[in-house]
């Protein structure tokens, strides 16, 4: 099993590293690539040290599976030519996303969609990720009609960029080159990604268009409002359901509690519910304050935590390798 790592040195990428290790992810062989300033630099994984090469150079090796976290830019330009050598694909960009051939997956939800044909797989944004995972039995068993969704994402979103600014502007110091176009430290900014014509962003058009995909439900209506918050770490999400069918809170409860990847933290009574410092550098996603929507018929409140860098990037494309090596692999 021949597996490359592309963009080895990022933040995504090192954690793509360290997920490979704590799953035990069979590997023969590791190609770790990485941008021209990086090249011919040395990363110890297993105990072994390996020296970082250039992307032309990982292509050339013919892995059997190549873990995108390079950007989009990077990724539309290399991860064909990879899939041109047999390779199968794994991309956390959002290149690939939307591409009606491009299958879009949570491996616990859809990682079906995945034929041995399909070479490019895309990994869903972090907060979607965390949100569909929650949604996906719900949707099953009371099919969903509209969802309004507001997130509080961490600075991590943004890589390390983000990190540096709220870290200099905590110990007040002069930012160079900063993630926002605002302070973040001691603030909240209605702002993810880019701006679009119709007056939201790239990160909410994200949460609509890929919900949708891999929940395969096209007709969902879905609105959504991204905030970015002074936290180092962890996506948070209120979203509000409404059902096409009538359902129990505790039914709610029990399809969540029995979901692969899911932990219910719900005892508001004890001050218990989900918290990005808590679920911090945890592979599951956290739901809590579970409770009925009394202004319409079939409405539900959900608060949905996930560690973004894990669950939201590194973990769910490892997820996917290992789909893979089962699936086309170990036969």
């Amino acid at each position: 099993m021949k597996i490359a790592v592309i963009g080895a040195t990022g933040l995504v990428g090192t954690k793509m590293l360290q997920v490979l290790d704590e799953q035990k992810v069979h590997i023969d062989e590791l190609i770790v690539a990485a941008s021209e300033h990086s090249i011919g630099k040395e990363i110890v994984f297993q105990g072994k040290t390996h020296k970082l090469v250039s992307v032309e150079d990982a292509i050339e090796t013919c892995p059997d599976i190549a873990i995108f976290s390079a950007g989009g830019t990077a990724s539309k330009k290399y991860a064909p030519l990879f899939a041109a050598k047999g390779t199968f694909v794994v991309d956390n960009s959002s290149a690939w996303r939307m591409e009606k051939d491009v299958p879009l997956v949570v491996p616990e939800i859809n990682a079906d969609v995945i034929t041995r044909d399909t070479h490019i797989i895309a990994n869903p944004n972090c907060s979607t990720i965390q949100m569909v995972m929650a949604l996906a039995p719900l949707h099953k068993a009371f099919s969903i009609k509209r969802l309004v969704i507001s997130t509080y994402q961490s600075v991590s979103g943004s890589g390390l960029k983000g990190i540096n600014q709220l870290n200099g502007e905590e110990e007040g110091e002069a930012v160079e080159k900063p993630a926002y176009p605002h302070q973040i430290y001691r603030n909240v900014l209605p702002h993810g990604g880019d701006f679009c014509e119709n007056g939201y962003t790239t990160e909410e058009e994200k949460l609509v268009n890929e919900t949708c995909k891999i929940l395969r439900a096209p007709q969902m209506a879905i609105t959504a409002t991204v905030c970015r918050v002074p936290v180092t770490g962890g996506h948070s999400e209120t979203v509000n359901v409404e059902f096409n069918k009538p359902f129990e809170l505790d039914e709610i409860r029990k399809l969540l509690s029995n979901f692969p990847g899911i932990i219910v933290q719900d005892d508001p009574t004890n001050n218990v519910y989900p918290m990005a410092l808590t679920a911090y550098d945890k592979d599951e996603v956290f739901v809590g304050r579970i409770r009925r929507d009394f202004s319409i018929d079939n409405g539900l409140n959900l608060w949905i935590v996930s560690d973004n860098i894990r669950k939201g990037a590194a973990t769910n494309a490892v997820q996917i390798a290992q789909y893979i090596i089962r699936k086309f692999f170990n036969k």
